[in-house]
C-alpha cells in the first residue's frame, strides 16, 4: 500500500458483536465481546495521539469513531453510544443505509430514532424464504425479523431497500420473495414516502465467510430463473445492462490483457478505517478479518506499528497482492469453462494463495 495521504481516518471497535453468523459475511465471524465505554475512549485516544516519526503534531486531523464493525446499534445502549461517537470524533458520526435488523424487530422505537439521526433509507438483505434465510443468517427467526423490520421502517417513514444474494439456495424462493413485495405493497408505500422501491440481486463475494459457500454459486443458466422485473430493477440499481459476470468471462478478460497493471485487491475506500475486533486485532477496511490481513493487536502493538504494517505491506495478504499477478491467479485457480456467476473472484483466488501459504507457515 502507498503511504497514507489523507489525514481523515476512522477507527471502529466491535464493542458488542453481531446477532448473526451470516455465511456470506466478508468481515468474518469473530466472537462477540462486551466492552465498556472506556474501551472506545481508549481506542480513540490511541489513534488521536499518534504522531508520525519525524513529525511534531498528531497525524490524524479529522477522526471518525464508531462503536461497531459488524452490526450497527446491536448494543442495548445504542443511543448513548451514538452520543459517545459524536463526543470522541470530529464532526457528525458516520451513519449508513444499514441498521440492526435484529433490533428493528425488537425495539419499536428504534426506527424512529434511526430516522432522526439519518439517513432515511435502510437496506434489508434476503438469502431466500424462511428456511434459507435463517440458515444463511445462522439463527432462527431471521426471516421473520426481516419482514417485521421492513414494516417498522415504513411505519417510521423510512424507505426500505431489499437486497437479494444470488446463490442456488435462493432460486426456488425468488417468486415467493417477489410475492412478498406485492403483498406488502412495497412499491406503493415507498412511493408514498417520496421514493422508488429498490430491490436488486447480485452474487456474494467469496471472501471472508463467503469463501465457504463457493459451492453454492449460481450459474448463468440459473439466472434464467430470476424474474424479469427483478432483473430489470437490478439493472437500474447498478446502472448497467450487463448484471451477470461468469468466471469464464473474468478469466478470458484477464488473459487478454496481461499487462493491465491491475492487482487482485485494488480497493480504495472513500475513507480509511481501522477496525478492531473483540480480541483487539486490527484490520483495515481494504481487506477482511482473515489472519493474512491482520495489522496487529492493540494489546501488543503501538499505533505506530499498525500504520507501518499497513503502509509497508507487512501482512501476508498485502505481500502477495502485487507480486502474484492476476494472470498467474487466473491460470492456476480460474476455470476458463466455468459459467458460475461471480463477484470479485480475483480476491477469492488471491485468498486461496494466502490460505495455502498461511497454513503451510503455521503448520
Amino acid at each position: 500500500m502507498p503511504a497514507i495521504g489523507s489525514r481523515e481516518i476512522g477507527v471502529a471497535l466491535d464493542m458488542h458483536g453481531c446477532p448473526n453468523r451470516c455465511r456470506h459475511c466478508f468481515v468474518g465471524a469473530s466472537a462477540n465481546a462486551a466492552m465498556a465505554h472506556a474501551d472506545l475512549r481508549r481506542l480513540a485516544a490511541q489513534f488521536r495521539d499518534y504522531v508520525r516519526p519525524g513529525e511534531s503534531r498528531p497525524f490524524i486531523e479529522k477522526l471518525s469513531v464508531a462503536s461497531w464493525t459488524r452490526e450497527p446499534d446491536f448494543a442495548d445502549d445504542y443511543r448513548r453510544l451514538a452520543e459517545l461517537e459524536a463526543e470522541l470524533g470530529d464532526g457528525k458520526p458516520a451513519r449508513y443505509e444499514l441498521l440492526s435488523i435484529w433490533r428493528l424487530a425488537r425495539d419499536p422505537g428504534y426506527a424512529a430514532w434511526a430516522k432522526s439521526v439519518g439517513p432515511d433509507t435502510c437496506q434489508v438483505t434476503f438469502f431466500g424464504l424462511e428456511e434459507a434465510q435463517d440458515w444463511f443468517c445462522g439463527r432462527p427467526g431471521a426471516f421473520a425479523d426481516s419482514l417485521l423490520a421492513t414494516e417498522r421502517l415504513l411505519e417510521a417513514g423510512m424507505k426500505p431497500r431489499w437486497q437479494f444474494f444470488l446463490t442456488k439456495k435462493i432460486l426456488p424462493d425468488l417468486a415467493g420473495l417477489m410475492g412478498h413485495v406485492e403483498r406488502m405493497r412495497l412499491r406503493e408505500r415507498v412511493e408514498a414516502l417520496g421514493g422508488e422501491f429498490d430491490v436488486f440481486i447480485h452474487a456474494p463475494s467469496l471472501v471472508g465467510e463467503g469463501r465457504r459457500i463457493a459451492h453454492l454459486s449460481a450459474t448463468l443458466d440459473d439466472t434464467r430463473r430470476v424474474p424479469s422485473e427483478l432483473a430489470e430493477s437490478t439493472r437500474r440499481h447498478f446502472k448497467t445492462e450487463k448484471i451477470w459476470t461468469t468466471e469464464a468471462e473474468t478469466v478470458a478478460e484477464i488473459l487478454a490483457h496481461p499487462d493491465s497493471g491491475r492487482v487482485p485487491v485494488d480497493y480504495k475506500p472513500p475513507k480509511l478505517w481501522f477496525e478492531v475486533d473483540g480480541n483487539r486485532d486490527v484490520y483495515a477496511n481494504t481487506g477482511n478479518s482473515e489472519p493474512w490481513w491482520r495489522l496487529g493487536n492493540l494489546r501488543d502493538d503501538p499505533v505506530e506499528r499498525i500504520f507501518d504494517n499497513y503502509e509497508n505491506d507487512h501482512p501476508l495478504g498485502w505481500q502477495l497482492n502485487r507480486p502474484v499477478t492476476l494472470v498467474q491467479l487466473a491460470r492456476r485457480y480460474g476455470d476458463p469453462a466455468s459459467d458460475r456467476v461471480v463477484n470479485a473472484i480475483e480476491v477469492y483466488w488471491l485468498e486461496s494463495v494466502c490460505a495455502e501459504q498461511w497454513t503451510g507457515s503455521n503448520a
